[in-house]
């Protein structure tokens, strides 16, 4: 939970330097506790796996959170059952009039399409422009990044040569609250085929890089007016999910690199460690907590 500070305390000015996360007296006054409303749009094909690692990655904060999950209605599931989705998941439909503290959109396996080519486009699109009066702040993640950057500030992405995936160096470029407690350089899983256009990113100036990789470039991208963040890599994965995709790509007989500072001694019959844990914790709680003392009180009552 942020401390509790009286308003003129001296080393104020120092804690929200260092983003320490803090309430000042007079708004503590007038809190009252609510769960936070999260709403999750699963576009991956194995929506229960996801589904799992993004709920790790935002239960550790310490806030209550009551979480909905989305699945696209123009979209027919092949890798979930219908019994799942039913269970769990509600169409954009359902939910349309409520309003959300937050909202995380994944990736999906269609980065080498067009946008105009993916099945459930338009529909996306409508959850993109509903989004801006009915979601405080939004995450994107890996596609869902590049589709929301594309959407609303027209940044295009760019193919790769060689798909980008393992575990790859990052660095912070600006302090953020979202990057509060991470260390200078650290590691993130990546796994894509394709990035953006840094360029125009860099002459959008509604858009911040927090941090970026030299070999995989931008990572973390925000929008502060509009409380966006897109992520492009994918800190919520588990140790095994690249194993995986590389071993899904072997047998599809697309012919991929060893993921780069995976497996150790570059052995893919070797049990690869999980080394962003810390980070995927840090950066998903920050993203809560940075909403939690920013979001009008009755944003969604």
């Amino acid at each position: 939970m942020p401390i509790k500070i009286p308003d003129n305390l001296p080393g104020r000015a120092t804690l929200e330097h260092e983003n320490v996360p803090l309430i000042l007296e007079h708004d503590a006054l007038r809190q009252d506790i609510r769960p936070m409303q999260i709403l999750i749009l699963n576009l991956m094909p194995d929506k229960i796996t996801t589904e799992t690692q993004l709920l790790r990655a935002i239960g550790l904060s310490p806030l209550q959170i009551e979480v909905t999950l989305m699945h696209m209605s123009s979209h027919q599931s092949k890798n979930t059952s219908q019994e799942h989705l039913a269970a769990f998941y509600q169409t954009h439909h359902e939910i349309r009039h409520r309003k959300f503290d937050g909202m995380i959109v994944t990736g999906a396996p269609v980065e080498q399409l067009d946008y105009k080519d993916v099945g459930y486009w338009p529909e996306l699109i409508d959850i993109f422009e509903w989004a801006r009066t009915h979601v405080y702040s939004s995450l994107f993640i890996c596609w869902g990044a590049m589709a929301g950057l594309y959407h609303y500030n027209r940044i295009a992405k760019t193919a790769k040569a060689r798909k980008l995936s393992g575990i790859y160096p990052h660095k912070i470029l600006q302090y953020s609250p979202l990057v509060a407690g991470l260390d200078d350089t650290f590691d993130v899983p990546v796994s894509r085929n394709t990035g953006l256009d840094e360029a125009a990113i860099a002459a959008d100036t509604a858009l911040e890089i927090i941090a970026t990789s030299p070999l995989a470039g931008a990572f973390i991208i925000k929008d502060p007016a509009a409380r966006r963040v897109f992520v492009l890599n994918h800190l919520e994965y588990d140790a095994d999910t690249i194993r995986k995709e590389y071993e899904r790509d072997l047998a599809a007989g697309l012919d991929p690199d060893i993921p780069y500072n995976y497996f150790p001694h570059n052995n893919p019959n070797a049990t690869p460690a999980i080394t962003w844990r810390a980070h995927r914790t840090l950066l998903f709680t920050n993203w809560i907590n940075s909403v939690y003392q920013t979001v009008p009180f009755s944003f969604t009552a």
